[in-house]
Formats: structure tokens, C-alpha cells, sequence
């Protein structure tokens, strides 16, 4: 079994469904006590959030790079990183590692693709709603990739922030996102990825009328695959 080495904290409270899952589905597919091989650093996000609200990218691909190499030093076969906003700095992560990052971005386009969807919104922070290097990964896989509005933008970021990463789950704010995917929907979106790993924390499937793609589970399994797949090398 290939070590799987988790990138966290951005925020603890969605690292912790990785780990749960990752575990979970290593039992389900080898059964008895079998559980992942995983290494895992995790940051404090305060830290993380405060470079990215004065726009400090540059720093926090740094911090997000000594990390990897840790993890590597550690003995992890490839690198999942915990949060779909940091892929912002992936390039980063890439240059400072020889083992490979399993893009987000492509496991969510894969997954999208292979449902038969080719127009899809996306929420998730200010910062993946509306910059390219997150919507731009999806498209290269010949996604048409709707957003939100800004105020309606704003209203999806500020639940992340202020409740989900705190583990605050409001109805009325699970409310507000049924109806801006439900706006999104008249625009023409056929399924809605929840591009924030903490989203789902809020929203199920069952919250919503047409497909939804859970980045984390997807994320998670794509990494318990590709974990197993080398598994008798070792």
C-alpha cells in the first residue's frame, strides 16, 4: 500500500473527513483491520487565512511547500492537499517535491466528465469562485464553469469563513446556498461542485435537484485508488 501524505489544517475540520474517509474506504475495500498507510502535517489556519486576505500568495506557497517536502521527507508516495482554495499555489508544492500532488481540480473534472455533465457551478471561497486558477484547471478539461454573482459570492464565502471552519451548521445558511445553486440551475448549470471542502459539512445531495460533486469524498477516493493500486509493491 502507497503512503497517502495529507496537507491539513485549512481547516481541521474538513482534514478531519479526509481522514476519516480514507480509513473508511481502505476497510471497506480490504476489509478487516486493514486502515490507510497516511502521513499528515497540519497548519494552523490562521496563519494560512491571514496570508490570503492581504494576498500573500507567494508566502503561503512557501509555507505549503516546506510542508510537502516534510511529508516526503516523511515517506509519503504522493501528495493530497486539503482544500481546494490553497491549489492556488500547487505550482509551489510541485516544484518543491519529487512525488506527485493529486490535483483537486483534476479529480473533480474527471468525476464531472464522467457523469456526462459539461456545465457545471461551482461554489467555494471568493478566491475559487472568482480566480482562474481553479475555475481555468476545470475548464481545461472542457468544463463550462458557472459562478455565483458577487453579492451572492460574498454570501457563500462569509458561511465558510465564519461558520463552517468554526463548525457552525446553520439551516438558514444551507437555505441561502439551496437557493443560489437553484439560481445557478435556471442560468443553465446541469450538476453543482462544492468546491470548499467544508461545504459539505452543510449540504447533501438530498439538499439539492440536480447532481452535486463533493470534492472531498471525490478527492478521498481518488486517493485511496491510487494508494491501492501500487499496494503488493511493497
Amino acid at each position: 500500500m502507497r503512503t497517502i501524505g495529507l496537507i491539513g489544517g485549512m481547516s481541521w475540520e474538513s482534514t478531519a473527513i479526509y481522514y476519516r474517509l480514507a480509513n473508511e474506504m481502505v476497510r471497506e475495500r480490504l476489509g478487516g483491520l486493514h486502515s490507510a498507510r497516511i502521513v499528515m502535517t497540519s497548519v494552523d489556519f490562521a496563519e494560512v487565512e491571514e496570508l490570503q486576505a492581504s494576498g500573500r500568495w507567494d508566502r503561503a506557497g512557501e509555507l505549503l511547500a516546506t510542508e510537502a517536502a516534510r511529508l516526503e521527507a516523511a515517506g509519503a508516495d504522493f501528495l493530497v492537499l486539503c482544500t481546494n482554495t490553497m491549489h492556488k499555489v500547487a505550482d509551489a508544492i510541485d516544484v518543491a517535491t519529487k512525488i506527485p500532488l493529486l490535483h483537486l481540480g483534476d479529480v473533480t473534472a474527471d468525476a464531472v466528465r464522467s457523469a456526462g455533465l459539461d456545465r457545471v457551478a461551482l461554489l467555494g471561497t471568493a478566491f475559487t469562485m472568482s480566480q482562474d486558477f481553479y475555475r481555468g484547471r476545470l475548464e481545461s478539461h472542457g468544463l463550462e464553469v458557472l459562478v455565483p454573482d458577487e453579492a451572492e459570492q460574498a454570501v457563500v464565502h462569509r458561511v465558510i469563513y465564519d461558520e463552517l471552519c468554526r463548525g457552525v451548521v446553520l439551516t438558514d445558511s444551507r437555505r441561502a446556498y439551496v437557493d443560489i445553486v437553484d439560481r445557478l440551475v435556471a442560468r443553465g448549470a446541469q450538476g453543482v461542485i462544492l468546491g470548499c471542502t467544508e461545504i459539505e459539512l452543510l449540504l447533501s445531495p438530498e439538499d439539492l435537484d440536480v447532481p452535486s460533486f463533493p470534492t472531498t469524498r471525490l478527492h478521498v477516493e481518488a486517493a485511496v485508488h491510487q494508494a491501492l493500486v501500487g499496494r503488493n509493491r511493497r
